[in-house]
């Protein structure tokens, strides 16, 4: 690797650990708001946290260097990708008062296996080496998740059905990435985030001040480290990625997530679960094995730029 390379990988590493460790805080916050609270008041504050981009952003426009768009893609983009991720946030967020950091952030993962299964109903092709990897995933979840009474806990169905989401997310940021300006997409879906959970919470949850102060250090990096700084290292970081160290850096969440939960929350598992584990990481690198294959400009896109602004 040149030095280009091997400076963004280690920028896509660091991207991958402060989203992986953002698990920590959330779960953090399910000890003293409810779900709905924190993810509306994260994202209000990772509006907050976009909009020196969009600043730069506006600026290159002016000078004639960003693409012309419409603005109804963007208000059309922004709410539905807005929507997903309202909806993969708040299972996420959910499931985590019943399921550990650890767990939540491997099985979350899913979604590297689930993105391009789904694309199947878009008539994208699927490898070989795909179908592989969600074998390999399933086993690894049955170890995880599955119990000795042969039923899953709560909280790692929700953090399930939230996977199936995020790839739902992901698919719809990759078609509107080509029409709009990603700054734009990510400050509108961050707003229309907020916003439907805020109302959520004004309607299903008890807001207290008391229970706000608790929690100021995860909302802090929940919806400014984990949301702005990570997305501006990461837009740095992808320019001279290769897709290979791409999709190694976007696994290693998962791991970081479960590193957190050990250091900082206690968090520990039998053999079985470590298993589980090992299997789904194994799982998320397979089905991403045809982007090892691809050049730079071919898949960039396709492995980095399709998250988290989570």
């Amino acid at each position: 690797m040149n030095k280009e390379e091997v400076k963004s990988s280690t920028l896509l590493l660091l991207t991958a650990a402060i989203w992986g460790f953002a698990f920590v805080a959330q779960r953090v916050g399910t000890m003293h708001v409810g779900a709905f609270t924190f993810t509306g008041l994260r994202f209000a504050l990772g509006s907050l946290s976009i909009l020196p981009m969009l600043f730069i952003s506006a600026k290159k426009t002016d000078e004639g260097n960003e693409r012309t768009e419409d603005r109804k893609d963007v208000i059309r983009a922004g709410i539905m990708a807005g929507c997903a991720l309202f909806i993969g946030a708040s299972f996420q967020q959910i499931g985590l008062i019943y399921t550990t950091a650890g767990k939540a952030g491997f099985i979350t993962g899913l979604y590297i296996v689930f993105v391009p299964v789904f694309g199947i109903f878009l008539k994208q092709k699927t490898h070989a080496s795909t179908w592989l990897g969600v074998f390999v995933a399933i086993i690894g979840l049955y170890f995880l998740s599955v119990n000795e009474g042969f039923y899953i806990e709560l909280g790692d169905l929700l953090e399930i059905i939230g996977a199936v989401f995020w790839a739902i997310h992901i698919l719809i940021i990759d078609h509107f990435a080509k029409k709009v300006s990603v700054v734009k997409l990510s400050l509108g879906q961050f707003i229309t985030c907020s916003v439907l959970s805020l109302t959520a919470a004004l309607i299903f949850e008890k807001i207290s001040l008391d229970a706000l102060s608790q929690i100021i250090i995860p909302l802090l990096y929940g919806g400014i480290l984990s949301a702005g700084v990570a997305y501006t290292i990461q837009a740095i970081a992808q320019k001279h990625a290769r897709p290979s160290h791409a999709a190694v850096a976007l696994s290693m969440e998962a791991v970081f997530a479960s590193i957190g939960g050990l250091l900082l929350l206690n968090e520990r598992m039998a053999l079985r679960g470590y298993m589980g584990c090992a299997l789904m990481l194994t799982g998320m690198l397979l089905s991403q094995y045809e982007n090892f294959t691809k050049g730079k400009n071919e898949a960039a896109i396709e492995i980095v730029n399709q998250e988290k602004s989570s």
